[in-house]
């Protein structure tokens, strides 16, 4: 469909390049292919039973999937607009207004958990199809999900805009801290001195999360693998 229905209505270059931080990447992987599909028609009552067999753990026959992935942010209240408030014609100057016929499924998931469950501050709309609860990083979320394969989703309009709204006005101060979140800053000068600092931080109270790190480095920096040092709680852990 590239840029006439489904997802891809939103991908204007001008906004997205001109966001906080975006990040693009393809995964391509192996997978085990189903290898034989067949029916028989039962003798006694002439149902017809198909089935379908997956390829064992030998994995002989393979197939080959590609997942695109496209990471954006934008921050309105940096910006000098002030307002967390936010809508899809804001990000991206576009709204959508039919999804893609090839689609199998096409969703937008909004994150609207509640900071205090006696407080509701934020609602979404237009009302979304479903919500979905899930466990990110040990915590309970709840995700607003508008199914644009639901017919109901654009029967009063053609435009689908959907919009978050604080009903009270928030303090940045309050903002969360997230569970996992990292810094890095750039520090000394030239091929001598010129190092890379990556902090990693981990406030849950108990539990220890698997991370893996993609580290950009910019071309002006050359990296020596051979000092490359890794500290956890004050001690040094040598990387194989």
């Amino acid at each position: 469909c590239s840029l006439q229905a489904g997802l891809a209505v939103l991908l204007k270059a001008e906004r997205l390049f001109h966001s906080s931080y975006h990040s693009q990447a393809v995964h391509i992987r192996p997978i085990c292919r189903v290898i034989s599909h067949w029916c028989a028609q039962l003798p006694c009552d002439g149902f017809t039973v198909c089935f379908s067999l997956v390829q064992d753990a030998s994995c002989l026959a393979l197939s080959w999937e590609l997942r695109q992935t496209l990471t954006v942010v934008f921050d309105f209240f940096s910006s000098g607009q002030g307002k967390k408030d936010w809508s899809l014609f804001k990000m991206f100057s576009r709204t959508l207004t039919d999804t893609c016929p090839l689609a199998s499924q096409s969703k937008v998931y909004v994150d609207i958990s509640p900071k205090n469950k006696e407080k509701e501050l934020l609602e979404v709309s237009p009302p979304p199809t479903s919500v979905h609860e899930a466990i990110v990083q040990g915590d309970r979320r709840t995700y607003a999900v508008y199914d644009l394969l639901s017919p109901s989703l654009f029967n009063t309009s053609r435009s689908l805009n959907v919009q978050l709204k604080w009903k009270r006005p928030q303090d940045s101060s309050e903002m969360p801290i997230p569970t996992l979140h990292a810094q890095r800053y750039v520090g000394g000068y030239g091929l001598q001195t010129g190092e890379i600092c990556t902090l990693i931080y981990n406030t849950h109270p108990y539990r220890a999360f698997p991370v893996i790190l993609l580290e950009t480095v910019p071309w002006y920096l050359r990296l020596y693998v051979h000092t490359l040092s890794i500290i956890t709680k004050g001690k040094e852990n040598k990387p194989s």
